[in-house]
């Protein structure tokens, strides 16, 4: 199924737009990105609506993808394994904090940890997308840290439900840039290192 989408979509798009070897393999490789992104968002969605949280899931997603752009964080080595490990996440997380009433404090206290897992390891690069520029790494953790405290004081600010939402994004994203969370999926972290050396 994906690979008829992939060679559709690339005879398609050729008829109008020309590329080389070089070129359709990058259009090849956005392609199956966006096929696996969009595939792997439906499936989440479906559990997340047979669990009766479809709209939690959804904001929560969207305030993670935020603070995420500027962090960025793990990916899975396999599709499956990316299905399987965000489907965990994001239903679980979502689930959890729909379902069970915690308190301000607590969600304060939990930002707040999260916030400084992202000053520690954010922005956390991988291999096909690594961060060689020191410059630039200083500015994406930086922007990390202030979304992480507008995140905080919104939390202070409007309370429940969408504290719950807040916490659960902070957390994913803190998750993400784990090298704990590298190391479980058997990815390599800090490539940027790597990178240089190359």
């Amino acid at each position: 199924m994906k690979d008829r989408f992939v060679n559709s979509s690339v005879l398609f798009i050729s008829k109008y737009l020309k590329y080389d070897d070089m070129g359709i393999d990058k259009l090849k490789y956005g392609l199956e990105s966006l096929y696996m992104s969009i595939t792997k968002l439906l499936v989440i969605s479906i559990i997340a609506f047979i669990l009766g949280i479809f709209k939690e899931f959804l904001i929560t997603l969207l305030l993670f993808n935020i603070i995420r752009f500027f962090g960025f964080g793990v990916h899975a080595g396999n599709s499956t394994i990316c299905l399987l490990f965000s489907s965990f996440l994001f239903v679980g997380i979502s689930f959890l904090f729909t379902k069970i009433s915690f308190s301000i404090y607590f969600l304060l206290l939990l930002e707040i940890i999260s916030s400084l897992v992202l000053l520690i390891y954010a922005p956390a690069d991988t291999v096909k997308r690594p961060l060689p520029n020191k410059k630039k790494r200083k500015i994406r953790k930086t922007l990390t840290i202030v979304v992480a405290i507008i995140y905080i004081v919104l939390t202070i600010i409007i309370k429940v439900p969408l504290s719950n939402f807040l916490c659960s994004a902070l957390i994913l994203e803190a998750i993400m840039v784990s090298p704990l969370t590298y190391k479980f999926l058997n990815q390599p972290y800090r490539n940027y290192l790597n990178y240089k050396k190359a």
